[in-house]
């Protein structure tokens, strides 16, 4: 079983007065006045400076973007005579903007409220530093808009490296993960993993919020993991860096022997290695998934016992040929 490709999971759209109600207190939020365009919606993690927008050049302007007024755009505005401030403005407003701030508690611009308000465009304020600002709310809009998905299946921090177990219910993942809990590692999640992407090909795992670090044992029932192991036995989040997958032991199953032809898992388009484990009875998965994470590390470090062996194996056959050759030819 195979957890990829992943369909990535529908969030609520991100509103202005979702983005105030959750970072108010993080990037000191004020409104200038009476709350309005709070349902307008926010439709990219980026966010950015009018520039050249307030002298009139509008061509490249991403105008869907979140907008930040700094020292230098709001003295540029002000330097403006007033007929001249508020022309500019208009066509300023007239883009599809969520939102505008400003940063270092400055004072609304005269003309500013006017035209956003009458654009329903809401205008924040905040007290922060523009480069603080920029600090706190960037990171929190890429999470927000983070590629996410949900998966069935168990999530361990094994020796730091992250090992998801997927396969068939009941073929053993949570037993597995509670047998590595057991001997010193960490659960991450269990039964449901939600997973959301970072950058271009950082996954994190992490469990449910109201099932985060129970694990389900058939037999027993619901296992709180940290009560019964301690804090130290989980982890809130875990990069996933290695699939496991569990499956039944058939004798025709192909099975690979050299690890030469690398399997891969595709989770919300981030390819991941997959080392899949056919079970049968008396088999130790628990130390073999130890194995696959410090086999992990070995080649994270430049080392692949695989490729080192087939390289000693060629080197041995070229040798070999070498001797043969030899004797053939010597006629004494």
């Amino acid at each position: 079983m195979t957890p990829g490709p992943a369909t990535p999971t529908r969030r609520p759209k991100l509103t202005v007065g979702r983005l105030l109600e959750r970072m108010q207190g993080e990037l000191q939020l004020e409104e200038t006045s009476e709350p309005y365009g709070m349902d307008r919606e926010i439709s990219s993690p980026n966010i950015s400076s009018p520039g050249l927008v307030l002298a009139g050049y509008t061509e490249r302007f991403p105008g869907h973007r979140l907008q930040v007024f700094g020292e230098t755009e709001v003295s540029y505005l002000m330097s403006l005579e007033e007929n001249e401030r508020r022309r500019h403005l208009r066509v300023y407003f007239a883009f599809p903007l969520p939102a505008v701030f400003l940063t270092k508690g400055q004072a609304v611009p005269a003309g500013m409220e006017e035209e956003a308000r009458f654009a329903n465009v809401p205008v924040l304020r905040s007290s922060l530093k523009t480069n603080e600002f920029y600090n706190r709310i960037k990171p929190w809009l890429e999470d927000e808009f983070a590629p996410r998905t949900t998966l069935h299946g168990s999530l361990a921090d094994v020796y730091g490296v992250g090992l998801l177990f997927v396969g068939a219910s009941g073929i053993g993942k949570s037993e597995c993960v509670l047998d590595l809990v057991e001997r010193g590692h960490r659960l991450v999640a269990d039964d449901l993993v939600l997973v959301k992407r970072r950058g271009a090909d950082i996954l994190l795992g992490a469990g449910h919020e109201l099932q985060r670090h129970y694990m389900e044992i058939r037999g027993i029932g619901l296992v709180d993991i940290p009560a019964v192991f301690g804090i130290r036995a989980v982890r809130q989040q875990k990069r996933i860096e290695v699939v496991v997958s569990l499956e039944d032991w058939r004798q025709d199953a192909p099975v690979e022997r050299t690890g030469l032809d690398t399997e891969t898992a595709t989770i919300l388009d981030v390819p991941l290695p997959k080392i899949t484990v056919p079970l049968n009875p008396g088999k130790n998965i628990t130390v073999i998934a130890e194995v696959i994470a410090m086999h992990h590390l070995l080649k994270y470090s430049g080392v692949n016992p695989a490729e080192r062996f087939n390289e000693r194996l060629m080197k041995h056959m070229a040798d070999q040929r070498d001797v043969n050759k030899y004797l053939q030819e010597d006629d004494e």
